[in-house]
């Protein structure tokens, strides 16, 4: 071979060379662009979203999916209690199990690139028709498998077990990481005085606001009025149906509840099936209405259980109200008092048969 056909050789090697590096520096800059764009997510919704609509739309894939494991629901309850949100966000699949999925899932702790496999992969997509390569990336914290982010392409060439990994387990890397955060983040913005289920106000908070509301009524002289309000027969909701059903009940008794109440009453989720509304200025007779409506607009439409299964739920609810002397000085013993005697009438309403509101003597 001559030095002109080695110079050349030379140059056209350098070539490729050059225009996989300028290649391999789009990637990396989209990865980086992309890694930007999931920091930026402000709520836990929007980072899934991003992790599935936002991918798909920047790498041009057919479809992205991204399976979490969610074995005590923490994260279905973080999503509700986003603004109301639903559950539901396309491409994201919570799973009590991983393998439950596919049981490829069982042993992945690298990235899998290869062909479309029907057996293993149904479950992971859609109905994006006539997939034929995919590549899952492993998410992974200490050492644990938490999910998979799942990439699908008609093209099957697009994933193979030929292509280099490392920018997906990056990828990886960095989703395991933003999903940390944002789950902790949720958690810290509603473990303080949120109900994680509902979205409510929780027992915390209304205890804090109950001193500040009998505090209020002593100063004004005015009345304050605590009905507190119980789902009959929940226990058998849970036992038939399972927990989630459970979950999925006491949520649409919460909007309920929620839906009725005046903006100046306080409503909060008091623990298990039980919930609280505080009534500002509000004489128990005037609370025995908003009480019959609540109870009338709980038991109006059936709550959707399951997927299959709707029931119709009652509550029974007690009435109790107080108006501080001025001479009083423990204002949380006055709103325990308040809240007892509220407690009571419930479980008078309870034994005279339930579906029914009563008022404390």
């Amino acid at each position: 071979m001559s030095n002109q056909d080695e110079v050349a050789k030379l140059r056209e090697q350098l070539l490729v060379q050059s225009s996989a590096a300028a290649d391999n520096e789009k990637i990396f800059l989209r990865l980086l662009e992309r890694e930007i764009d999931l920091l930026k997510a402000r709520s836990l919704r929007e980072l899934l979203e991003k992790m599935t609509v936002g991918l798909a739309n920047s790498y041009g894939l057919n479809e992205v999916s991204l399976v979490l494991w969610d074995p005590e629901h923490e994260l279905r309850h973080l999503l509700v209690s986003e603004a109301g949100a639903e559950i539901e966000v396309p491409g994201v699949r919570l799973v009590d199990s991983m393998t439950a999925v596919t049981p490829q899932l069982q042993r992945l702790r690298s990235v899998w690139l290869g062909p479309y496999l029907g057996g293993d992969h149904k479950m992971l997509f859609g109905q994006v028709a006539q997939l034929a390569s995919v590549a899952m990336i492993p998410l992974m914290r200490e050492e644990n498998l938490i999910g998979c982010l799942c990439f699908a392409s008609v093209d099957d060439r697009r994933f193979t077990r030929h292509h280099a990994t490392s920018f997906l387990a990056h990828l990886g890397t960095v989703a395991s990481f933003v999903i940390e955060n944002a789950v902790n983040r949720a958690r810290i913005l509603r473990s303080g005085f949120t109900d994680v289920l509902t979205g409510m106000y929780n027992r915390r908070y209304l205890e804090t606001r109950l001193v500040e509301e009998i505090a209020r009524a002593q100063r004004d002289q005015r009345m304050l009025t605590c009905l507190m309000l119980d789902v009959d027969h929940f226990k058998q909701v849970n036992d038939t149906y399972g927990h989630q059903a459970g979950d999925r009940v006491l949520r649409e008794i919460g909007r309920r509840v929620q839906a009725q109440i005046r903006t100046s009453d306080v409503a909060a989720r008091y623990g298990g099936e039980e919930f609280a509304v505080l009534m500002p200025a509000t004489r128990a007779r005037e609370a025995l209405r908003l009480a019959e409506r609540i109870r009338k607009a709980v038991s109006a439409a059936p709550m959707q259980a399951t997927e299959e299964q709707a029931l119709t739920v009652t509550v029974s609810m007690g009435i109790a109200e107080t108006m501080p002397v001025v001479a009083a000085l423990d204002l949380a013993t006055l709103g325990q008092g308040l809240v007892s005697a509220a407690d009571v009438a419930l479980y008078r309403a309870k034994a005279d048969g339930r579906d029914c509101v009563r008022m404390a003597d």
